[in-house]
């Protein structure tokens, strides 16, 4: 094997050792395809919020510039379209393993101490947010009668993105935590990977 090759091989196990959770396996089957089909529609969704979000920016800059007003709109359409933005995507980063997150021992696992890790992981985020839903929901609920200064939305579909942050979080910590105790449960399929990646 040349040097080059050699530091490809090499580069590629760093990058699968910092993204260790990601070795944990998915659910198989309709299970799987049906939560990975979930995963795209919610990040398509999340990708049309931020194509809306550029749109309206651009809108805002270029009524700045060559129109005689600039729309009032545009930065209270942004805003919202940021707030669903990050709502829609929560699960899918969850799922995906992308949120920010602190790695100092993980790469250090066999599949089974990452599957223990990533059940651990969910069931505290899933606790969390279990009990901030009904919150969310009341806080949703106070929207009923505001409406936004300038689109003249009701707020409550505003702030009914808290429920939707905080519902997808919920059950993508759900899927993580059957994925974990799947991957428990089953084992890893090489024996050799049972050993963990630094040594």
């Amino acid at each position: 094997m040349s040097t080059r090759e050699q530091g490809a091989v090499d580069e590629r196990r760093v990058v699968d050792d910092l993204d260790a959770l990601s070795k944990v396996p998915k659910l198989p089957g309709r299970v799987g395809w049906l939560i990975g089909w979930s995963d795209r529609l919610f990040t398509a969704l999340a990708t049309l919020a931020l194509l809306g979000i550029a749109a309206t920016v651009m809108l805002q800059i270029a009524g700045r510039l060559f129109l005689p007003f600039s729309p009032a709109w545009t930065e209270e359409l942004s805003r919202y379209l940021f707030i669903y933005m990050v709502a829609l995507s929560s699960g899918a980063v969850i799922h995906r393993h992308r949120h920010v997150s602190v790695e100092l021992f993980q790469h250090w696992l066999g599949p089974r101490g990452r599957a223990l890790y990533q059940v651990l992981v969910c069931l505290v985020v899933g606790a969390f947010a279990l009990i901030v839903l009904p919150y969310a929901w009341a806080y949703a609920e106070n929207g009923a009668w505001q409406t936004s200064p300038t689109l003249k939305v009701p707020m409550l579909y505003i702030f009914f993105s808290t429920v939707v942050l905080f519902a997808l979080v919920l059950v993508y910590s759900v899927i993580g935590v059957v994925e974990g105790l799947v991957a428990l449960v089953r084992g890893p399929i090489d024996p050799e990977e049972e050993a963990p990646s630094w040594k």
